[in-house]
């Protein structure tokens, strides 16, 4: 076997055992984590009449949350960076699932108000720290393919999330308890155990994977000093210093308005969707009917990553994932029909969705290893003033009013995201590691 043909063995081997090992795992983290997060909206339909909560009441409450997320996000990633991925993502998921299971327990507004502040400020830093943390373990050609499985996680957890929770809310009803107190219970219990258990499994770097071979930590410690040496090179600023970066700030324009149309989505379409039903549609019925625009998300999201990284052209596909979401908005805003709304919804999401994974794949090139724990968290933190926008449009204007504003969002996304570029410079040395093919 020549010295070639050898390196190539190895570098399949270690690729291969990185993507089990610590794909399938972090999946399942947000998945938990996002269902947590967003089973507010299946909540309301019974939680509201009991709290006596207006529409407007209910969109602040589901916004609040990021509120606290924009507040703590980057301090979380910095500590991260410095105490280690494994204790820090086991802090979060701990302190996350007890808020949870706290909610069930809550006796007014004013209770809930303060749980969902708890909630984002629990769980801030842990979709940058999943990023910064991919950048430790995989190279820039792989990020795509590996940041779309993780964002998988979003329609998944909904896809899950829509029948478990209605059907928690329609059947379990132990000890007196209303259905919605026994969903966020038993919905938050599996964070705290999965915090647990990520002090175990997780591994921080990989110079202490004992899964891998000495030959296999190597080369991969090799690649990734390699591509961080170029990262250094082309990406000089401070952790100060990037406050005054342009790029920063058009990459977190472009993410507001993703934020906002997610997050007015996935707490509102329970209500969407009941809205346009008859009055004797079940509340599991309208969880499988919310399923199905998640069923679209998986596939776009996926082979956009996957596409993004063989074609280095993450630029265009995110430009073309923003113009579907766009129509899908559009639609929306003059469905009139369960059947039909369902449908606008399917092609929002698949818009919306395959954004998510390519994305967090291309920010990952603006950034060196110093600069990227902060670098990441500030443009994920400023993203999080349009989660909370997304669920406080939804409850101020009409339905309508609201698919056009966040439709308008979208727009402005698109030109921003054309007027980010990598000098040129840093367009051949990214075509030189893999991570694009042409200008992007």
């Amino acid at each position: 076997m020549n010295k070639a043909t050898s390196i190539n063995t190895v570098e399949r081997s270690t690729v291969k055992k990185t993507m089990k090992r610590i794909l399938p795992f972090i999946l399942i983290l947000y998945v938990v984590a996002f269902l947590d997060r967003v089973n507010l909206g299946y909540a309301a339909l019974e939680m509201n009449a009991d709290l006596a909560l207006t529409a407007e009441a209910f969109g602040l409450l589901s916004g609040l949350f990021f509120i606290s997320y924009f507040i703590f996000e980057v301090p979380s990633n910095l500590i991260l960076h410095k105490v280690g991925a494994r204790l820090w993502i086991a802090r979060i998921m701990i302190t996350w699932g007890i808020v949870v299971v706290l909610t069930g327990f809550i006796q007014s507004a004013t209770h809930l108000y303060i749980l969902r502040f708890l909630l984002g400020a629990a769980e801030a830093g842990f979709v940058p720290g999943i990023i910064l943390y991919l950048t430790y373990w995989f190279r820039a050609r792989e990020r795509g393919k590996a940041t779309a499985l993780f964002f998988v996680a979003l329609p998944l957890s909904a896809l899950i999330g829509a029948p478990l929770s209605t059907w928690i809310m329609d059947t379990v009803t132990w000890g007196g308890l209303a259905g919605w107190r026994w969903m966020f219970i038993l919905e938050g219990i599996p964070a705290v155990l999965l915090g647990i258990v990520v002090l175990f499994y997780l591994t921080d770097r990989p110079v202490n994977a004992k899964w891998l071979t000495e030959q296999e930590k190597t080369w991969l410690e090799d690649e990734l000093v390699r591509e961080r040496k170029l990262s250094a090179k082309l990406n000089k600023s401070s952790h100060l210093g990037m406050l005054k970066e342009s790029k920063v700030w058009k990459l977190a324009l472009f993410n507001i308005a993703g934020f906002v149309a997610v997050n007015a989505l996935s707490y509102w379409m329970p209500t969407i969707i009941k809205s346009l039903s008859s009055s004797e549609t079940t509340n599991m019925q309208i969880g499988w009917l919310a399923m199905i625009p998640s069923i679209i998300a998986i596939p776009s999201i996926l082979f956009t990553g996957w596409n993004a990284d063989r074609t280095g052209r993450h630029k265009l596909h995110l430009g073309a994932c923003v113009s579907i979401a766009m129509i899908g908005f559009i639609g929306c805003a003059y469905s009139s029909s369960v059947p039909l709304m369902v449908l606008m919804l399917s092609i929002t999401s698949a818009g919306l969705y395959g954004i998510s994974g390519t994305f967090y794949a291309y920010i990952t090139f603006f950034f060196s290893e110093s600069t990227a724990p902060a670098g990441i968290a500030l443009v994920s933190t400023l993203s999080s003033l349009g989660g909370f926008m997304g669920p406080m449009l939804m409850g101020i204007f009409d339905f309508k009013q609201a698919m056009f504003i966040i439709a308008g969002c979208l727009l402005v996304s698109l030109v921003t995201l054309f007027t980010l570029r990598l000098a040129k410079n840093d367009q051949k040395d990214l075509v030189d590691t893999g991570a694009v093919e042409i200008p992007n």
